[in-house]
């Protein structure tokens, strides 16, 4: 018997985990990737007319515990209604029971990817900007990503930015609550991942801290304002000598090693961005007559070299005058 090649194994492979489909309104098209537990197809919903992404689990789960995690999943995105997250359309179970939801289906790359075609820091600091809005609602909805970075960021064909992948996220308490409160409709579906101190969640490189010492029930939003100061790095060139001394310090804010010396949230971060972009002192870099004085020559430049240059022709004028 001859030996299938690795090519026609993949095929079979993929045949093998394709969803069925068949009583449900969808048609599949394509297998597009792979998020956390589950795999990601392309496919249509017939009864709209429009492609959508179908998150479908492919792990064995005897106990159900996985795909109770990818409904919470699906429950915490239906809750965050925002340009830059992706919507979830629906949810459910397969014929061949595996449990998936159907989402907006997103065409573009990631920022790791996207960032390679960006030469001006204001187009980066712009996108980071989105992705700070997006999180921002989320933390005001009382969820934390927990797992921020370039490669969960998807920037689309018309410069749309999305946070993706919410499958460990953690839900800290009910929008619009100060304090912990009875676990949500999203909390109650599934323990959530990593709820145990001594489970490490988050990506090494962008996870704070605290989460790779495995701490869990004392996170907050300074968490992920550590992991998008790593994704701001990552935006500027990753080494503090390569990026204005502003930015640098920005940077340092969020990734302190003591979250008390972060910034307190997702806002004060995005607000010290912003006052970089409007040429003025940032929250993380104390203002002095210097800097002042640089950033007004910075905004002025063309005034500033055109007096500069009118009291140099004067000065020419006055010494070649002189009998």
């Amino acid at each position: 018997m001859s030996r299938l090649s690795d090519a026609a194994m993949e095929r079979l492979r993929q045949a093998a985990e394709a969803p069925d489909l068949s009583a449900t309104r969808y048609r599949l098209i394509e297998r597009i990737g792979r998020g956390g537990m589950g795999v990601v197809f392309l496919a249509e919903d017939q009864t709209l007319g429009r492609r959508v992404a179908l998150k479908v689990l492919d792990l064995p789960d005897e106990s159900g515990d996985l795909a109770a995690r990818l409904v919470r999943e699906a429950r915490i995105l239906a809750q965050l209604e925002h340009p830059g997250i992706v919507p979830v359309h629906d949810a459910g179970a397969l014929p061949d029971g595996r449990v998936f939801y159907a989402m907006k289906f997103v065409e573009g790359r990631s920022l790791s990817k996207h960032a390679e075609t960006l030469e001006s820091v204001t187009d980066r600091l712009r996108i980071f900007q989105k992705i700070c809005d997006a999180v921002a609602l989320a933390h005001s909805r009382g969820v934390l990503h927990r797992d921020l970075k370039p490669e969960n960021v998807m920037i689309g064909p018309f410069g749309e930015v999305l946070v993706m992948d919410w499958g460990v996220a953690k839900v800290m308490r009910e929008a619009n609550s100060g304090a912990e409160a009875a676990p949500t409709a999203a909390a109650s579906a599934a323990a959530e991942p990593g709820t145990r101190d001594g489970s490490v969640v988050g990506t090494s490189g962008y996870m704070s801290p605290e989460q790779a010492r495995g701490e869990s029930a004392g996170l907050d939003e300074r968490t992920d304002v550590y992991s998008l100061g790593m994704i701001l790095r990552f935006l500027l060139g990753g080494e503090a000598r390569k990026m204005p001394a502003a930015l640098a310090a920005a940077c340092a804010k969020a990734t302190s090693a003591d979250r008390r010396d972060r910034y307190a949230c997702v806002a004060d971060l995005a607000a010290d961005v912003a006052r970089f972009l409007d040429g003025l002192p940032l929250e993380a870099y104390p203002d002095t007559v210097v800097r002042r004085a640089g950033r007004f020559l910075r905004r002025h430049q063309v005034v500033v070299w055109l007096v500069v240059a009118y009291l140099f022709t004067r000065i020419v004028l006055i010494l070649f005058s002189r009998p």
